[in-house]
């Protein structure tokens, strides 16, 4: 019999941990926390499968944009161009509240993002409260110094992935002039201070054959790097879609990624073209969710559109929202093509199922 995309994706998260442990095993100092989260994975499902008895449906992981600070001014920046009014962000005590209630509910990962989540002082002293949660801290290395690097060594839970755009040529043209040596410094004090880490490339026409270039990658392995995360260019406005890659591209990249991940002891990951695997878009709940820096409950980072705030209330009562249930009940329709995030592609329709909302956009939840 086949099975459903839940149990699929269940299956997917359990051998996403297992070949982290796969990874430690040449490293030591990483045995503790990875063998840790590979248990802790297994009690998260299960949280997961209770709570989807109650109707309600917890992705395994979630991805939570604690700023948007950012001390660099990276060109075509998505939080950015998604999120332009600031508001204020989220509390540090609202924060843990957030988290605590995640992993209870059965999260078994949070992305953090911004902006800069390290412009936030008080970010590493949230991650030490929740060792069973894993973080993929997604910083632009800058900020990643000696100091913070030693804090890791105590919190190996939290895995730095530094973004980057290949070399220092199309690294520096998008994030500014000696950000790339900065990145470069921030991966040897990981690699000297035996940090599980990684790298993020947002994957373009332009860099799409540097990126997946097999000398790069040995480079990049060779200097600590376990995690890559191609992350698919997904143009926020018409005059930047030539550089979206092409179905032959993403079906290239996704090939790729395959034969490093046979090649090295190291973790490849596709974004969104790893969606494919179980049944397209995760967006909504089904594998994932996006709480803005203000508290926002949004389907997609990519994907800026709400019916339920977080500033307050509960996430168990979020996680009940109509758009997110009427994106879901759509989902046949959300076929990635080029361009990456079919619910950006979408957006209007997403827009159309907010705007048809009784209730005002953001309301509180009880």
């Amino acid at each position: 019999m086949k099975e459903n995309w839940r149990t699929l994706l269940d299956k997917g998260v359990f051998h996403f941990f297992k070949d982290i442990v796969k990874i430690s095993l040449f490293h030591p100092s990483w045995w503790r926390a990875t063998f840790f989260l590979l248990i802790s994975q297994i009690q998260s499902a299960r949280k997961r499968l209770a709570s989807q008895k109650k109707g309600i449906m917890v992705p395994p992981f979630m991805i939570l944009s604690v700023t948007d600070k950012c001390n660099l001014k990276c060109a075509g920046c998505y939080a950015k161009a998604l999120h332009p009014a600031k508001k204020e962000s989220l509390k540090t005590e609202r924060l843990v509240e957030l988290l605590s209630e995640a992993h209870k509910l059965g999260v078994s990962s949070v992305l953090l993002a911004g902006g800069e989540p390290l412009t936030r002082p008080d970010l590493l002293s949230m991650t030490r409260k929740f060792p069973s949660l894993g973080f993929a801290l997604f910083t632009n290395g800058t900020l990643l110094d000696e100091e913070k690097v030693r804090e890791l060594r105590h919190h190996r839970h939290v895995v730095p992935i530094i973004s980057l755009e290949g070399h220092k040529t199309a690294t520096d043209a998008r994030r500014g002039s000696g950000v790339y040596d900065a990145c470069k410094s921030a991966i040897a004090l990981c690699k000297k201070n035996s940090l599980l880490f990684g790298c993020s490339v947002t994957v373009d026409r332009e860099n799409f054959s540097e990126t997946i270039n097999s000398t790069w990658i040995s480079a990049m392995y060779s200097e600590g790097c376990r995690f890559f995360v191609f992350v698919e260019y997904v143009p926020v406005d018409n005059s930047a879609s030539a550089k979206a890659i092409t179905i032959e591209q993403r079906t290239r990249l996704a090939t790729t990624a395959a034969a490093l991940h046979r090649q090295y002891n190291a973790l490849f990951i596709v974004f969104p073209g790893d969606e494919a695997e179980y049944g397209g878009c995760l967006a909504a709940g089904r594998g994932f969710i996006h709480i803005n820096a203000s508290g926002d409950l949004e389907p997609c980072p990519f994907a800026p559109f709400s019916d339920r705030s977080l500033a307050q209330g509960s996430l168990e009562n979020a996680l009940r929202s109509p758009l997110f249930e009427k994106i879901r009940n759509g989902h046949a329709s959300l076929r990635e093509t080029e361009g990456g995030c079919a619910l950006w592609r979408e957006r209007e329709w997403v827009a159309s199922l907010v705007d048809a909302e009784k209730s005002p956009l953001h309301p509180s939840c009880p």
